[in-house]
């Protein structure tokens, strides 16, 4: 193994290597989606990074700031994209260089967080956020009835189901949902509560399609027989790799077959478009056991589909002041274990 080093890269030195390094990147490495990402409130493009082994780029990376609570941290979506799928030891010498350059560049970094395939005594669990290392990957080529094929037995039989009896109707709303995305946002929310999760802005969903574009970004809905939203997807896509990014489903949507229908509508219309692949981002495990609710509808879709992924970890670049930070979450967890006593 050679010697590593982190250089800074400008915008299009990163495109043409990002490109050169991963033909189907994921999407949130692209500059794209450095573009989108910054309008958040609290959130910066921090930089692109090349990491090099004698002077050959091995894997490249786009780091958002984020700032919260009086710190600011990098966020490195899917990042590191690597050319080869590194060892053990390559991995923790690319993030050690790493380290080295945030210090070097902005002595306020506190820790990264990005993607990473060994548990490696250089990383920490996330001090927030919940990783996944597992996915399903249902596979679009070869038409409209092989992918169907492909499906477990339940996931054939829920599917047959829907387009038999499902009331519903299914398009390709991008541009509807790019002018007003209010119909799309009561679902969401309906969504959040029974669920018990904190939706998003419907403004983050909204210029998520717009900036992004048609050509990377699509929301899919199905209506009932008056015409009301009962369910919808938002999916991404990057060369020939599609994303199932977001959704939502209002209480009616079980009972309509919706969602089932639905989701075999976007995997024909993805296809069409040129995918290959769709990723359904994130399944439980034993690392993530509390997304194993998610595993039941997900599964049921491509029967050889499950796939490892290097889940998020945290990099500390501050070693103290994260120590800090993790200190103060292991109190904050106590008291709230102990007031639900």
């Amino acid at each position: 193994m050679g010697a590593m080093q982190t250089q800074e890269l400008t915008r299009e030195r990163y495109e043409q290597l990002l490109s050169e390094l991963a033909p189907n990147p994921p999407i949130e490495q692209t500059v794209a989606w450095q573009d989108y990402e910054a309008t958040a409130d609290g959130r910066s493009l921090w930089g692109y990074v090349g990491v090099f082994e004698d002077d050959e780029a091995i894997a490249v990376g786009a780091f958002q700031q984020y700032e919260t609570h009086g710190y600011r941290y990098l966020r490195g979506r899917h990042a590191l994209v690597w050319r080869d799928e590194p060892s053990a030891e390559r991995e923790a010498a690319a993030l050690g260089s790493l380290a080295d350059y945030v210090r070097s560049r902005d002595k306020g970094i506190v820790f990264a967080r990005l993607a990473v395939s060994h548990d490696l005594e250089e990383t920490r669990p996330c001090l927030s956020t919940v990783p996944y290392d597992t996915t399903v990957i249902v596979d679009l080529t070869g038409g409209d009835d092989e992918i169907l094929a492909r499906m477990k037995p339940r996931g054939r039989r829920d599917v047959r189901k829907a387009l038999r009896e499902s009331p519903v109707t299914c398009a390709d709303e991008t541009e509807r949902a790019v002018a007003s995305f209010d119909e799309y946002y009561a679902v969401m929310v309906e969504t959040a509560a029974r669920d018990g999760f904190a939706p998003a802005p419907a403004e983050s969903y909204r210029s998520m399609l717009e900036l992004l574009g048609p050509s990377r970004c699509r929301l899919f809905a199905a209506r009932d027989a008056e015409g009301k939203v009962v369910s919808w997807a938002i999916s991404t896509i990057s060369g020939k790799h599609a994303v199932y990014y977001y959704a939502a489903s209002s209480a009616s949507s079980r009972e309509l077959l919706a969602t089932d229908r639905l989701f075999y509508f976007e995997c024909c219309e993805l296809a069409r478009l040129g995918c290959t692949q769709y990723d359904l981002m994130g399944i439980g495990s034993d690392f993530s056991p509390s997304l194993l609710g998610l595993n039941t509808f997900k599964t049921k879709f491509a029967k050889d589909g499950e796939r490892p992924v290097a889940p998020d970890r945290d990099l500390p670049i501050k070693r103290a002041f994260y120590r800090m930070l993790v200190g103060v979450r292991g109190v904050r967890d106590r008291l709230r274990g102990s007031s639900e006593e």
